[in-house]
């Protein structure tokens, strides 16, 4: 399988010296499937790959630093956009990684532009973006109502001149969730960076990775997900993320994680029957780097709906997405 040879080569990158041209195509088809490229580019920068490979690789770590630099320049344009709200917006996920220059954010790949800001901040936020050039994405009234009344975030906002997007947070998991974490701890404990900017603190930035991809998605972009939670483990302090972890509601997931991180990515941890059917999950990616395990994929798809919606408000919503023509793909 082509994700378990990714995830072999990111946690010994010497692997790699030993791949004949099937496994390279093999790992770098992963690599891109996962968006893990510029992240494995960066890991064997000392280690000695084909030419072809390498261009592939310098392409990748040109690609993520554009990236970042877009994504720094659009939490900027952001910042400047609430100067005067009283309001401290803080960078989430990707941004956030590389804004404050850490592991996890080398050669990571960054889409939208995320922040968290207080709940009761939202529609001053709101009207100031609007006035900066954001406008709606969705434009349909039953997704404009569901998103204000039960997300955890408003409707996504796309800039009119820079075509970027920015998903405004108030907190990491929507209000139907079986999880309710703290956002408000979240805010209170938020660490200045630079450039009236803002990240979560140590503990809370794995708590909302362990989030976003235990107790909330269908595990598309699992392996990513947990390589930032392998890489941001080391800056939190064990008791301190277990005290969080607890507060937030997540204990039993940031167990899990750091199960996981350590079985895929690290030294090696004893896993339990769960871990290892979500460890077939996120590795369930054939030779092409094309998802395989349609069944499991699919199982998993199923269950993050079950975790986001109480089961009689999914089937209303399913049914009324699926009169409107939304498909999953």
């Amino acid at each position: 399988m082509s994700a378990a040879l990714l995830v072999q080569v990111l946690r010994d990158p010497a692997q790699a010296g030993r791949l004949d041209a099937e496994g390279w195509n093999r790992l770098l088809a992963a690599a891109r499937a996962e968006r893990l490229i510029g992240t494995l580019a960066y890991r064997l920068d000392d280690v000695a790959v084909p030419d072809a490979a390498r261009l592939v690789l310098t392409d990748a770590k040109r690609d993520t630093a554009r990236e970042g630099q877009q994504a720094l320049w659009e939490a900027d344009r952001a910042a400047d956009a609430m100067r005067g709200l009283d309001v401290k917006p803080i960078l989430l996920k990707g941004t956030a990684y590389v804004a404050a220059d850490l592991r996890a954010g080398q050669g990571r790949f960054i889409g939208d532009l995320d922040i968290l800001v207080p709940r009761d901040a939202m529609p001053a936020v709101e009207r100031a973006l609007i006035a900066a050039g954001w406008e709606w994405v969705k434009e349909d009234p039953y997704d404009d109502a569901y998103y204000r009344q039960w997300m955890h975030e408003l409707p996504p906002m796309i800039h009119v001149e820079r075509d970027r997007m920015i998903d405004v947070h108030h907190t990491v998991l929507p209000l139907t969730a079986r999880q309710t974490p703290d956002a408000i701890a979240m805010i209170a404990d938020a660490i200045p960076i630079a450039n009236g900017l803002y990240i979560l603190s140590a503990e809370d930035r794995i708590v909302h990775s362990v989030a976003h991809m235990l107790a909330d998605g269908d595990m598309q972009g699992g392996l990513r997900n947990l390589w930032d939670i392998h890489c941001l483990l080391p800056d939190a302090d064990p008791a301190a993320l277990e005290a969080r972890a607890a507060r937030h509601g997540l204990a039993r997931h940031v167990g899990q994680a750091r199960r996981l991180a350590g079985a895929l990515y690290g030294d090696g941890a004893r896993l339990t029957l769960w871990d290892r059917l979500v460890r077939a999950r996120l590795l369930a990616r054939n030779g092409w780097g094309q998802e395989s395990r349609k069944l499991l994929v699919f199982a998993f798809y199923i269950r993050s709906h079950w975790l986001r919606i109480p089961p009689a408000m999914l089937m209303r919503h399913l049914w009324t997405k699926w009169r409107k023509g939304h498909r999953p793909q």
